[in-house]
């Protein structure tokens, strides 16, 4: 490890690092624009010069130049002072003066380095230059004038995103920043970009105009729109959020979220339930709590109650369900609302054993029937982490595209138990070798897939390659906590009374008996209910939810529920009294520490592994596979549906439809 000095401090740096790296470690802050931690080094701004002896005596790029044995650097001199004090008064030269207008005010890296670093003055006098804006979808706004040319947003949609749709025209003054043809940026990650400009050239259009950060309440909480857990922050004024972005979390998102984590916030505040309904005559009519409970506690039901399990539920409105349906002498409990039967006897079979970080380390991977760009995208960025450090991706399933390069083995499950030839050997030769079931083959061929465990050599010491992919929030949960039939959801058919937990994806007409929804949006699951019981969404309760690998994370309340809407296990705590079951919990810890007695794996967050034992296995996998589970990404989900957002999103950027953009 390479000894520099750093303002007269010595210290040690890792052996490849830069010197603004090693600035950083000695605790020194370096001004910078165009570099960022997650993208490749691009050197463009020339914000992060520092004086480096032995070398030139002049400034030099700290983002690009390595740290080398018995280096010293200074990063206060008055040289270094004065360069950047000119480079600040040059990336000024053509940036507009609108920051009271600009959406970026008050967290905007460029204000802020001006004020540190800048001079004070401009000593240019000609006309600024103006750029065109440009489309890049439903997403982003662009003001291009104020763009520095950092070159982040072409960096992330090239290394991450692996849409390269966004690059540079022109050259000199003239460079422009544009996405292809002016055409939205087909990107479920596209709203990254947002984060990653320095200044005010690209802004969230959703939010646009809507708040400035000092008016904001900030809740940390976790993400609900698939099962990767993407770690959020919610920023809220009064009783709405108005955005979501991301938190730091290495392990989990490092610090991307999806589109549609971004933005379905919209859809909190439309189609809500606030009041209890119950169905009389073929109609629902709003009614008081007290009547809503008459109307299940007139139900004769003899014990045959039931509970589905939605895909956006909190571990402890899944519990408070259990207990009650417990007293009722029932354990009919199912999550898996779209018809899944698989075996889950083994929770190890059912988890993402390799970790979601993990995956950054195979050097082979089966993709098994998953569109993973749709089912979990912030997984599919380390698969192509992945591959540039030479892993190689076969896949089962109808092609598409997931931004790398991927051998198709065809759509046929029967594949699996036949592998060709070059994917046995690629995997012989893997010292980390993985294997990724989906959706669209978990139902037919979990049984086969699990087969591969000893066929390709999956499980090994501080290894596990067998990997399923759960598109819900609350699956991993509800698996630990019971949500599972051995046939399916069909075991709870002909239940006489069913409480769906916001369970909108499944078929109810198929219920024959009486159906309660408790949940918080007019959906699916609503219509076809008998008694509403509005319910609170992920952002107006505390909760606790388990991710596809495992990892038990809690959320906070952001705001209050609307109307009349309670948290959903207070719903269940006040109805147990009404059906003569009282549930031994009042308050939330209570309830958490009764849930920890049930399952001790709910008892503390983080990421829990499941002891390696497969279930004896199926069949062998027959058929061909037709298509993904996702047919939209947008539109998911209840809060999705409602979202004007993801309506338009989906509506441009799945079906292809073209929306006219007004003059600015």
């Amino acid at each position: 490890m390479p000894k520099v000095k750093v303002d007269g401090v010595e210290i040690e740096v890792p052996q490849g690092a830069t010197v603004l790296q090693a600035c950083e470690l000695a605790g020194k802050e370096i001004p910078r624009f165009c570099y960022h931690e997650r993208l490749s080094i691009a050197g463009n701004c020339r914000m992060c010069l520092v004086e480096v002896k032995p070398g030139p005596p002049k400034p030099q790029a700290s983002c690009a130049l390595p740290a080398a044995e018995n280096q010293e650097i200074f990063t206060n001199t008055p040289m270094v002072k004065h360069a950047r004090e000119g480079i600040m008064e040059f990336l000024l030269i053509n940036h507009p003066l609108d920051c009271p207008i600009c959406d970026q005010g008050g967290e905007c890296d460029l204000q802020d380095q001006s004020i540190a670093y800048g001079r004070g003055h401009s000593r240019f006098d000609e006309n600024k230059r103006a750029v065109t804006e440009k489309y890049m979808g439903p997403i982003v706004k662009t003001v291009m004038t104020r763009c520095i040319q950092c070159t982040r947003c072409i960096r992330f949609a090239e290394e991450v995103a692996g849409v390269e749709e966004i690059g540079a025209i022109y050259r000199g003054e003239n460079m422009q920043i544009t996405s292809y043809l002016e055409e939205a940026v087909s990107s479920e990650l596209s709203g990254n970009v947002v984060d990653l400009c320095p200044v005010g050239a690209l802004t969230s259009k959703p939010y646009a105009f809507e708040a400035r950060p000092w008016e904001l309440r900030k809740t940390l909480t976790i993400d609900v729109m698939d099962a990767v857990g993407t770690n959020i922050r919610l920023d809220s004024r009064g009783r709405q959020v108005l955005r979501a972005v991301p938190r730091v979390n290495d392990d989990v998102n490092e610090e991307w979220a999806s589109d549609k984590t971004r933005h379905a916030v919209d859809g909190l505040v439309r189609k809500r339930l606030d009041r209890p309904y119950v169905r009389r005559d073929g109609k629902l009519h709003a009614v008081t709590w007290d009547e809503a409970f008459a109307a299940i506690a007139a139900v004769e039901h003899g014990g045959s109650v039931a509970a589905v399990a939605g895909d956006l539920v909190d571990c402890e409105t899944m519990f408070a369900a259990k207990a009650l349906l417990k007293g009722l002498g029932s354990s009919l409990l199912e999550g898996r609302q779209t018809g899944m039967d698989y075996d889950t006897s083994s929770l190890a079979a059912v988890n993402f054993n390799t970790t979601i970080a993990g995956t950054e380390e195979a050097d082979a991977i089966l993709l098994v029937g998953t569109n993973l760009r749709w089912e979990a995208p912030l997984v599919n960025t380390r698969i192509r982490k992945a591959i540039k450090k030479g892993a190689k991706v076969f896949a089962i399933g109808p092609e598409t595209e997931l931004t790398y390069k991927v051998e198709w083995l065809g759509a046929d499950l029967s594949v699996l138990g036949n592998l060709p030839e070059r994917v046995t050997e690629a995997f012989g030769k893997a010292a980390k070798p993985m294997v990724i079931v989906g959706g669209a083959a978990l139902k037919g061929a979990h049984g086969a897939a699990l087969g591969l465990v000893e066929t390709l050599g999956l499980v090994k010491d501080g290894w596990n390659g067998f990997n399923v992919v759960h598109m819900a929030a609350s699956r991993m949960g509800g698996l630990m906590l019971g949500y599972a039939q051995p046939a399916g959801i069909s075991a709870l058919y002909d239940a006489k009374l069913t409480f769906f937990l916001g369970a909108d994806e499944c078929d109810h007409a198929r219920f024959t008996g009486f159906k309660v929804y408790v949940g918080h949006h007019g959906d699916r699951g609503a219509h076809h209910a008998d008694v509403i019981l509005p319910g609170a969404s992920y952002a107006e309760k505390s909760g606790t939810f388990v991710n596809l690998e495992g990892r038990v994370q809690r959320g906070e309340r952001a705001v209050f529920p609307p109307g009349d809407a309670r948290e959903d296990w207070t719903i269940f705590r006040a109805l147990s009294e009404r059906l003569g079951q009282t549930l031994p919990f009042d308050t939330i810890d209570e309830l958490r520490a009764a849930m920890a007695l049930d399952c001790p794996e709910l008892a503390t967050l983080g990421l829990k592994t499941f002891a390696w034992s497969a279930p004896a296995l199926g069949t062998v996998a027959e058929g061909v596979l037709e298509g993904y589970p996702i047919k939209d990404f947008y539109l998911t989900n209840a809060i999705c549906r409602a979202s004007p957002t993801m309506q338009r999103c989906s509506a441009e950027l799945v079906h292809g439809e073209s929306f006219a953009e007004a003059a600015e």
